[in-house]
């Protein structure tokens, strides 16, 4: 049985938002940094200072992996490549002119959570990868309106894949989205697909990541040897887009911050 979700008081809202603060402004530094031969491990040391000098702690770094034997995640963020979906490990890789890069991320600020995810373009990139890149976006807004009191997860995973479908791709249904708080994985978990399941009710108080993951191609996916970087099982390109979503009475609200 699923644990029961806590529903968030003011004072952990507001410490969830910080996180978000800290997480948002970390990858406006990070979207500056990117350019044609910059490493993707010059990218995770930008990350973790940024995260250390504002009071935060990174989420990723050690966490569990989802595949048996992989060992503890060793980085602060994930970037993932071009055909790579999730999980990218930051190395020796220096991006190159038309590649997109999904950044991903965690903020740990007084014991709670904020995740962010962003696919950024690498110098001059062509228009179908730019096309998917803004359908992650829309994805994610299009699920994120179904966040509302009343409502039920389902309704949030297929807003993500009607928008996704309506745009010619595909939705990874290997990963899902999740509840956030005192951890960085909560129930509920939140396909980005429809479910003949409802999924739990949404109610105020419940705070979400929700993160669209959607393929050029088809929606296999596969695990690399290293255990951890997930790529497209036909090597298309792939897109990430997420926030960290508080579910209110008076509707959705980005607790990731904008920028």
């Amino acid at each position: 049985m699923m644990a029961m979700i806590t529903l968030k008081s003011d004072r952990e809202i507001g410490l969830m938002k910080r996180a978000g603060d800290i997480l948002a402004r970390c990858f406006a530094v990070i979207e500056e940094t990117i350019a044609v031969g910059v490493r993707t491990s010059e990218l995770d040391r930008i990350a973790e200072e940024f995260i250390a000098r504002n009071d935060g702690i990174p989420s990723f770094k050690g966490v569990g992996g989802v595949v048996k034997g992989a060992p503890p995640y060793p980085a602060s963020l994930c970037a993932s490549v071009n055909e790579e979906v999730i999980h990218g490990l930051p190395g020796k890789r220096a991006l190159k002119d038309g590649d997109i890069v999904s950044i991903d991320m965690g903020v740990i600020y007084r014991g709670y959570h904020s995740d962010m995810a962003r696919t950024f373009y690498v110098g001059s990139v062509p228009s179908e990868a730019r096309r998917l890149v803004e359908a992650a976006k829309e994805c994610f807004y299009a699920g994120m309106f179904e966040a509302r009191p009343g409502g039920h997860v389902s309704d949030i995973s297929a807003a993500v894949q009607r928008c996704a479908e309506g745009s010619m791709f595909s939705v990874v249904k290997d990963f899902v989205g999740h509840g956030i708080g005192t951890s960085l994985h909560e129930p509920p978990q939140i396909p980005n697909y429809a479910t003949k399941a409802k999924g739990h009710k949404l109610q105020a108080g419940m705070t979400l990541a929700i993160e669209p993951m959607i393929n050029a191609g088809k929606d296999g996916v596969i695990v690399m040897p290293n255990k951890w970087t997930v790529c497209t099982k036909d090597g298309s390109l792939s897109a990430h887009y997420e926030n960290t979503v508080l579910v209110s009475d008076d509707g959705p609200v980005i607790l990731s911050c904008e920028w």
